[in-house]
């Protein structure tokens, strides 16, 4: 073990003392992930600005930045949508992340801290207690946070990087699949199995069970999506 490391920011999270465009950011952002901004919906900068007591500047600044994200799409004539997520696209972006986590998982359980892997376990531990409440949010918030402590505990940067160009189009997918009580069952299963393999110190074991997990998800959200397109094509 010997990679450090610490959560990574909860996007349900902001601080007061935050620049006003980062408060609108991480909003937006949880706000999408959520669904409470509907893909392909337009985004209403006047009233976003009075929900959020903002003024135009930070929400233009935020709006720019979640187009880099790949969360939304600018357009001069049209203004700000959410961008739609398709079942195409999940099954692609899930499939890279499997790879990538399994990796991840993997190289934690051989090189993480015993101060990370405390942090890990109180994590999981707080996702258990969600779980059993019923509070999706809160689960969601942990869950996230699991996953970064695991992609940060292999201590490469490479990896790291990738994995966060990839995690913010991923989040509005991973919520999405939760929404289905028996996926979020089979999802609490596959934690409780990673944690168990880590404690093991089974590398390979770990690295499965996590390339189970992401591609578990993946095909649950283009389940979702799948459902959702015949719906409206016969409404």
């Amino acid at each position: 073990m010997s990679a450090d490391t610490t959560p990574l920011f909860r996007e349900t999270q902001t601080k007061a003392d935050q620049p006003a465009a980062q408060r609108v950011l991480d909003a937006l952002r949880a706000m999408i992930v959520r669904g409470e901004l509907a893909p392909g919906g337009r985004i209403v900068e006047r009233t976003l600005c009075a929900k959020l007591d903002v003024s135009r500047t930070p929400m233009r600044e935020a709006l720019k930045l979640l187009e880099i994200d790949g969360l939304i799409e600018l357009s001069q004539n049209r203004g700000a949508r959410v961008r739609p997520f398709t079942e195409a696209e999940a099954l692609n972006l899930f499939e890279v992340l499997a790879a990538l986590e399994s990796l991840a998982a993997e190289l934690a359980t051989r090189r993480i801290t015993p101060s990370a892997y405390s942090v890990l376990k109180a994590e999981h531990a707080a996702m258990e207690i969600n779980f059993r409440q019923g509070d999706l949010d809160g689960y969601f918030g942990h869950n996230s946070t699991v996953h970064e402590i695991i992609v940060a505990a292999t201590g490469n940067d490479t990896l790291v990087a990738t994995h966060k160009s990839l995690t913010l189009r991923a989040k509005r997918g991973r919520y999405m699949a939760i929404l289905d009580p028996r996926r979020w069952r089979e999802a609490m299963e596959e934690h409780r199995a990673l944690m168990d393999a880590m404690e093991r110190q089974d590398a390979a074991e770990a690295g499965r069970i996590w390339n189970a997990h992401l591609s578990h998800t993946g095909q649950s959200i283009a389940d979702v999506l799948r459902r959702e397109a015949a719906k409206r094509a016969v409404s």
